[in-house]
């Protein structure tokens, strides 16, 4: 079983910044995809951006430039650098944990980022 818990989520002002961590515990395979989605009100569930465990990224059009996904396997962490921040970046952010074959996936329980105008 795998335990996902995110941090950093928050208020901040357009153009601002934030950084979300994901620190996962329990049995985590360096393997395993880490990815970031994001939920809001009355929309689908949408990914922000992930990392494989060879350290590839797939990153959304709408954040590329803006967004940052890394991760640390010494620490089972995946962290997201969001800088200049929107509106449209409000919603609640999700950490993800999936074996490269899809046979397994978890997720954490979120953190809501408010961005104001």
């Amino acid at each position: 079983q795998v335990h996902l818990a995110e941090s950093g989520g928050g208020l901040v002002q357009a153009g601002g910044s934030l950084r979300l961590s994901c620190v996962a515990s329990g049995t985590i395979f360096a393997i395993d995809t880490m990815g970031w989605y994001r939920q809001a009100p009355g929309k689908q569930r949408d990914l922000v951006a992930s990392i494989s465990g060879g350290g590839n990224t797939n990153v959304a059009d709408s954040v590329r430039g803006r967004f940052t996904i890394s991760r640390d396997n010494a620490k089972n962490t995946v962290t997201l650098q969001m800088n200049s921040l929107k509106p449209e970046d409000t919603a609640v952010y999700y950490c993800r944990d999936s074996s490269p074959d899809g046979i397994y996936s978890y997720w954490g329980q979120g953190t809501q980022v408010t961005v104001s105008s």
